[in-house]
């Protein structure tokens, strides 16, 4: 401990800022257990016990928008592993640094633009004058122009493969990073034994960043009830909201914008409790699988 004394000095600074900025915060949870009117001590609000989460689980709205924010979770989970780790083991497999550089800078550049220029973009592609319309009717795919943005059942399949179009690149670091620190000697063994590309990608590469993987899919289901909103906020429009919102919309539609603070807080202490089971689940999983524990 004394050796390593540096070190818990450099990262003293960094446990002060989570205690400031996650725990404190913690201290708001009451609010969800009060009629909470603003102009008055936390301390001195009315008391209701558990009247909130009653409201909420007794609101059909809530199970339409916890239906939502599950299938849209559930497709990003699905998209945004499985097309960065096939595109890291591309990537990996290149060889002319200059062209494997450029697609790789090509490929990070969407995760910095924000989700309103994203929305936009999507929004005139497959707008009724859109290229993915001229495209289709040049193609003689379609007859008629298509109304994309209108069919609420297309949403969630809009909002996934944009998030993906946006963030694959950016994800893929994670995985080349792992990559990069596998034995290339058990490359060059397998080479010698006579395997292929593809056995070599199967018996090495994936094995090799497994870790890497089942770290940031856990904690990956640990956000599958808290998504964000920005996306689904930028992209929807009246035509498609039974499949658009999502609870964090739900919380700040139904909760802030009508001052029922303690509603709002009641939504986001449920989302937070079911992450966190959530991912101790998945880590148990995991544990009895693997013997292994990432937690």
């Amino acid at each position: 401990m004394i050796q390593q004394r540096y070190l818990y000095m450099m990262s003293i600074p960094f446990v002060i800022w989570v205690i400031i900025f996650s725990y404190l915060p913690v201290w708001g949870w009451l609010m969800a257990f009060q009629k909470f009117k603003p102009g008055k001590s936390i301390l001195n609000q009315q008391w209701v016990g558990l009247d909130n989460f009653k409201q909420l689980f007794m609101d059909e709205r809530f199970y339409l928008v916890l239906r939502n924010t599950l299938a849209m979770s559930i497709l990003g989970l699905i998209v945004s592993f499985t097309v960065p780790i096939v595109f890291a083991v591309l990537m990996n497999e290149l060889r002319g640094q200059l062209f494997k550089r450029s697609i790789q800078t090509i490929s990070y550049l969407p995760h910095f633009v924000s989700w309103v220029v994203v929305a936009s973009l999507v929004t005139k592609m497959l707008s009724i004058d859109g290229g993915i319309n001229e495209l289709l009717l040049k193609l003689h795919i379609i007859d008629q122009p298509m109304q994309f943005m209108a069919k609420g059942s297309w949403f969630w399949g809009i909002v996934t493969f944009s998030d993906m179009w946006k963030e694959t690149g950016w994800n893929s670091i994670i995985f080349l990073a792992a990559m990069a620190g596998i034995d290339q000697e058990q490359y060059e063994a397998a080479t010698v034994d006579g395997a292929g590309r593809f056995r070599r990608i199967w018996y090495i590469t994936l094995p090799g960043i497994r870790t890497t993987f089942m770290v940031v899919f856990i904690l990956s289901i640990g956000s599958l009830i808290s998504i964000g909103f920005e996306k689904q906020f930028q992209l929807q429009n009246s035509l498609v909201t039974d499949y658009s919102e999502v609870l964090e919309l739900y919380a700040l539609k139904y909760g802030i914008q009508l001052g029922r603070f303690s509603f709002g807080t009641a939504v986001g202490i449920f989302s937070s409790v079911v992450s966190i089971m959530l991912v101790l689940t998945a880590n148990t999983i995991y544990k009895k699988v693997t013997k292994e524990t990432i937690i």
